[in-house]
């Protein structure tokens, strides 16, 4: 799971990164709401922690940029205002839920998890490309009626390029979603779409994941 936390309190900041990471969490860090609106129209994320008081762009407007681009993505406010104004015209504007400092770790993790379980409910519906499904539940993925048992992390890449489909996506950016920042080489992104393709197209006969050249690959439906 990949999560942006846009969040200007550097020892706040340092403590939920940690907790995060620990927890399995992949986590991206913007200090200010412009450098966090360029994460969030750059990458996908699962899940967006949004603090209201940031630097540069303030995080309601932040918050109003996410939807007006048409971005999807569960958003958690976390912010020290208690004012039930500032909460309303957060929700209003299309966040999920909030959560006000100081607040424990577990309480944090509770929020995430509801808001990812709610989250992946409305996407079991959309994961379809021609006769693929891919199942956020079970980590299975359909051929038309055959089931094919996928890594989590063949599960991940599927799910990237099922959000990006038709779109040629660099294998910088497929790495990053799958493993985060640690990984220092894309070559194990061409082996897992190896495997990926010897799982498929036995039974697809068919090729989806297309490889781009001088790029990574796409998932696209050609006959």
């Amino acid at each position: 799971m990949r999560v942006l936390l846009i969040e200007d309190e550097d020892k706040l900041c340092e403590f939920m990164k940690k907790g995060l990471e620990e927890e399995g969490y992949n986590v991206d860090v913007a200090k200010d709401g412009r450098s966090g609106l360029e994460l969030a129209f750059e990458w996908s994320y699962d899940i967006i922690l949004l603090d209201l008081m940031i630097p540069e762009i303030d995080g309601l407007e932040v918050l109003r940029k996410i939807r007006a681009k048409g971005l999807e993505t569960p958003v958690l406010i976390i912010t020290a205002k208690t004012s039930k104004e500032d909460i309303v015209r957060g929700l209003d504007l299309g966040s999920d839920d909030y959560l006000t400092k100081p607040f424990s770790f577990e309480e944090l993790l509770a929020r995430m998890r509801a808001l990812l379980r709610r989250s992946k409910a409305k996407d079991s519906f959309s994961m379809e490309y021609g006769e693929l499904r891919l199942d956020p539940y079970t980590r299975k993925l359909f051929i038309s009626s055959r089931e094919i048992d996928l890594t989590e992390k063949e599960f991940m890449i599927l799910e990237y390029m099922f959000k990006n489909r038709e779109k040629p996506l660099a294998r910088e950016e497929i790495a990053k979603y799958v493993w985060g920042e640690r990984m220092d080489s894309t070559n194990i992104v061409d082996v897992y779409v190896n495997f990926l393709r010897k799982k498929m197209e036995p039974v697809s006969k068919k090729r989806y994941i297309h490889t781009v050249r001088g790029i990574g690959y796409v998932l696209k439906n050609e006959t």
